[in-house]
């Protein structure tokens, strides 16, 4: 039997970004809105970048 392995998403929806992160929906809009977080249109749907999340959690590390 072979194992499967848990693979990371490269992007996610915007309620499981703000989980991921620890802020409102509101809070998420704004990040993205001022260019904080990259996001990927996939049809109608907005995905949110792991690597942009990622990124700002290091920038905000960085600067306290």
């Amino acid at each position: 039997m072979s194992e499967q392995q848990s693979v990371e998403p490269i992007c996610v929806r915007v309620n499981d970004a703000a989980r991921m992160i620890g802020v409102g929906r509101t809070k998420l809009y704004e990040l993205i809105s001022s260019g904080e977080l990259e996001t990927v249109k996939i049809g109608k749907a907005t995905r949110i970048t792991t690597a942009s999340l990622h990124n700002l959690v290091e920038r905000h590390r960085a600067t306290n």
